[in-house]
């Protein structure tokens, strides 16, 4: 059968996992000492993306590639200044290697300096750390943009050529953000007009909310032919903002994460698109990273790329690819993968829309 390019990856990643399994645990390569002990740094938790699916898929593949080790110690925070703090906690209790989701890659710069003279391997996750890392698990950033830019000119129809959006972009301090903006205007370029691109602090839909009903003032309600939105906390901020100024019908809006909320808004048809970056391969190359590195051994068989940040080069690195998801593929992917039922998605009031969607059991 031939696979295509995620099931590749996937497979390659299983692979890799198993291979690290085979010595992570009871006589293989690095120590052979059974109390390898992994600190996860994550930038939410709760109802986040990574307290949803990172979380508990991380867990779950450490306890499968070492049994026998302590259970992960994580903490999560979207505040960098915690962040840094619980970083450098897991320095003093002296664990073994840290899976690192920074909040502020140039803040904690000096922390994980500070794991390196430690002797405490960081492997990056999602977002790269600045400062020595031994590894780095992504998604590829410029991919999630063009995805993105894609989907919202096919939405646009014939107002792609020409058409005036709004871009709602990340956080400055996390270079994800850049980088998926890089990728959207590879695309959106010479395509449309950008009234108005804002970078949202914090990732807060609070401020997109507040950005976003700005723009609606600036540019007016009727002049706004489509939303980037770099996630789907910012996509549900938009489309506040647009029925709060009485914006009908609402333009097209993206999205990323797949979002369970941003999945019903898709079906509703408040919502376009989203960006679905399926968790568990890049849970499962970080955690068999994250065992190999902290036994001493290479991470060359799990990581096929490399990467620089400001200050080390060539960092063994994993960049995954994305899906994007609309309406019309909801079942094929987000359901077919199991990250949702059909029953979380089609609450009552969306079981007529569901039902013409094909989203039926």
């Amino acid at each position: 059968m031939r696979r295509g390019p995620l099931t590749r990856v996937f497979v390659a990643i299983a692979v890799a996992a198993g291979l690290a399994l085979s010595g992570a645990c009871g006589g293989g390569g690095g120590s052979g000492d059974d109390s390898l002990s992994v600190g996860v740094l994550l930038p939410g938790g709760g109802a986040s993306r990574f307290g949803q699916f990172d979380r508990p898929l991380i867990e779950k593949k450490l306890e499968e590639l070492c049994p026998d080790c302590p259970a992960a110690t994580v903490a999560a925070s979207p505040e960098s200044t915690v962040q840094r703090q619980q970083l450098e906690a897991m320095i003093t209790k002296g664990v073994d290697v840290l899976i690192l989701a920074a909040v502020d890659p140039q803040l904690l710069r000096s922390s994980v300096e500070a794991a390196d003279r430690a002797g405490i391997p960081v492997v990056a996750y999602d977002r790269l750390a600045q400062g020595p890392i031994s590894g780095y698990v992504t998604f590829d950033g410029a991919e999630v943009g063009r995805l993105q830019a894609e989907a919202l000119l096919k939405a646009m129809g014939a107002k792609a050529d020409g058409g005036q959006i709004v871009m709602m972009n990340g956080a400055t301090i996390d270079p994800n953000a850049g980088w998926f903006k890089r990728g959207s205007l590879s695309v959106l370029q010479d395509k449309v007009r950008i009234g108005k691109s804002y970078d949202t602090v914090g990732w807060r839909p609070e401020n997109a909310y507040v950005n976003m009903t700005g723009a609606i003032a600036a540019l007016g309600a009727g002049n706004i032919d489509g939303v980037l939105a770099a996630n789907d906390s910012l996509a549900g901020a938009v489309v506040s903002a647009l029925n709060s100024a009485e914006v009908s019908p609402l333009p097209p809006i993206t999205g990323q994460d797949a979002d369970l909320a941003a999945v019903r808004r898709i079906v509703k048809g408040d919502q376009y698109m989203t960006v679905y970056k399926p968790f568990q391969p890049a849970a499962d190359a970080a955690a068999a990273m994250a065992v190999a590195l902290g036994r001493g051994e290479s991470v060359e068989s799990i990581a096929p790329g490399t990467v620089d940040n400001a200050t080390t080069k060539d960092i063994p690195a994993v960049l995954l690819p994305s899906v994007s998801v609309t309406v019309d593929n909801i079942k094929d992917t987000l359901v077919k993968d199991g990250l949702y039922t059909i029953d979380q998605i089609c609450t009552p009031e969306l079981r007529a829309a569901c039902a013409e969607a094909g989203l039926t059991p």
